[in-house]
């Protein structure tokens, strides 16, 4: 998944901490972060089940595309890229679409609309503005909470690449490594995921 779910939970009960009464008035602030949460994974997901599925096509031809030195990467991304016209998805990846955060700002708005659908037809609050203003606070807020995110990221693959050794990107290592130092630069941000 693009973002961890950690993360994501924490992003939700952030947004539904910090969205303005004068915007939503929230009645169970547990039930409308579960119900945020709900919606993000959801939208998540959609990718990722893209991706699977491209992976198995392209197991299909993976002798063809050895013996023909086609490469596997550009293959995969010529698939997704066609795959995700055809079904108009929303790509997810912000640095696929020349964004600098990892969630593109087109999937944020994206959810930002689905997150007042699901809030409008909730029993846990109340929209106190128009639903398109809601919209935009709540995207407002997505992307605040992305950006520290995207910090933390940014300085626990730096310091991966500081070691004096090369540590390959998406070995075991690399992967406990970035997970440990990602952790840390939250911290160093105000962010806990081990807490709830």
């Amino acid at each position: 998944m693009l973002l961890p779910k950690e993360f994501v939970s924490y992003l939700c009960r952030q947004a539904t901490a910090r969205i303005g009464s004068n915007y939503l008035e929230v009645i169970e602030p547990g039930t409308v972060s579960e119900l945020m949460e709900s919606v993000f994974l959801k939208e998540l997901e959609v990718e990722d089940k893209l991706n699977e599925e491209v992976r198995k096509l392209l197991e299909e031809f993976s002798v063809y595309m050895a013996n023909n030195s086609i490469s596997y990467t550009e293959m995969f991304r010529r698939v997704k890229n066609q795959l995700i016209q055809q079904r108009k998805i929303v790509r997810a990846s912000g640095r696929e679409t020349g964004d600098g955060m990892k969630l593109s700002r087109d999937k944020i708005n994206e959810i930002s609309h689905k997150l007042v659908n699901a809030l409008r037809r909730s029993r846990s609050c109340r929209l106190k503005k128009k639903p398109n203003d809601v919209r935009l606070e709540l995207v407002r807020l997505i992307t605040d909470i992305l950006q520290v995110e995207e910090k933390a990221d940014r300085q626990a693959r730096d310091k991966i690449r500081s070691h004096k050794r090369e540590i390959i990107e998406g070995s075991d290592e690399w992967k406990v490594l970035l997970e440990r130092y990602y952790a840390e630069a939250l911290k160093s941000h105000g962010i806990d995921l081990g807490r709830a």
